[in-house]
């Protein structure tokens, strides 16, 4: 009988195909690295102060990362399916980490661990592979960094969301509003006001 795994691996390589190809004995040793893992809604994938062990891809479902400054919760981002997260610092130097990842839904993820994945590094067969997957990693999680940073001091809270319909459209229809609201740094009530000046014009 197919595993959970085995049926989601397909798709799982479709989409690792836009970052690096493997070959069949490439793909063979690095697939038996992975697991799968089904969290629920409020579930936390790391949390801070926690070591960060895995790198998850999002099958199905969405998360946030969040950070707490003076006992209140500052969202930084989101991550829908086909997107992987990590607390990456955390992961890549095995120290507590600074932020947590939630679950904002029924959420199903595939997974690498910290030591699956220096393994695949010193195996001959996906060393190289996996250093360009490392890299590519790093890269976009760096972009979205910059993004982000450049989003809140060259724009306003409208302007925010604004690029949001435009470039994340999805993220509208996963994320509830006092969690859009929290992202974009205004109350929900400043958010509801906005979101009516946008649909109006």
């Amino acid at each position: 009988m197919e595993t959970l795994i085995e049926k989601h691996l397909p798709d799982f390589r479709q989409q690792m195909n836009k970052m690096v190809i493997f070959n069949d004995e490439e793909w063979n040793v690095f697939a038996k690295h992975l697991n799968i893992k089904a969290l629920h809604k409020k579930d936390h994938f790391t949390r801070v102060g926690e070591v960060c062990k895995e790198l998850g891809f999002i099958l199905s479902g969405s998360v946030r990362l969040y950070h707490v400054i003076n006992g209140e919760e500052k969202t930084g981002y989101f991550c829908l399916d086909k997107e992987f997260i990590c607390s990456y610092k955390s992961f890549l130097k095995q120290e507590p980490g600074l932020s947590s990842i939630q679950v904002l839904e029924d959420s199903l993820l595939i997974t690498l661990s910290h030591i699956a994945l220096r393994q695949l590094l010193d195996h001959p067969v996906t060393a190289y592979k996996m250093e360009r997957f490392g890299r590519l990693i790093a890269e976009q999680l760096i972009c979205c960094y910059e993004d982000r940073v450049q989003a809140f001091v060259t724009q306003n809270p409208e302007e925010r969301y604004a690029a949001l319909l435009k470039n994340n459209p999805r993220i509208l229809q996963h994320i509830p509003q006092h969690f859009l609201a929290n992202y974009l740094g205004i109350t929900p009530v400043s958010l509801s006001r906005i979101r009516k000046r946008i649909f109006q014009t």
